[in-house]
């Protein structure tokens, strides 16, 4: 079974609350990631927390701006969804 995503929050310290289908809920602290070049595009705390939303099941960045439904897949910063589930860079975990 691959894990499946279906609700994120961003909150304002670069955290995220992950909301998992089979109800393992956790928070991501993605500080350190947004370090990392390819995610230099969510750094602005405005952007990390627009942009941020599920898509194909996972946690992603929307950074083509496509808001209204027309979300763009190949301009998109996402996790593998087997990865997400496993992260250690958990700062909590609800459930």
């Amino acid at each position: 079974m691959f894990p499946k995503v279906v609700q994120v929050i961003p909150m304002e310290n670069y955290s995220v609350y992950v909301y998992f289908e089979d109800g393992k809920i956790v928070c991501y602290d993605m500080t350190q990631m947004i370090e990392k070049e390819a995610f230099r595009p969510v750094k602005d705390i405005t952007v990390f927390k627009e942009a941020c939303t599920v898509m194909n099941d996972t946690l992603a960045w929307d950074i083509g701006g496509g808001g209204g439904g027309s979300r763009d897949n190949t301009k998109c910063l996402d996790f593998d969804p087997d990865t997400l589930y496993e992260l250690p860079m958990a700062v909590e975990k609800i459930a």
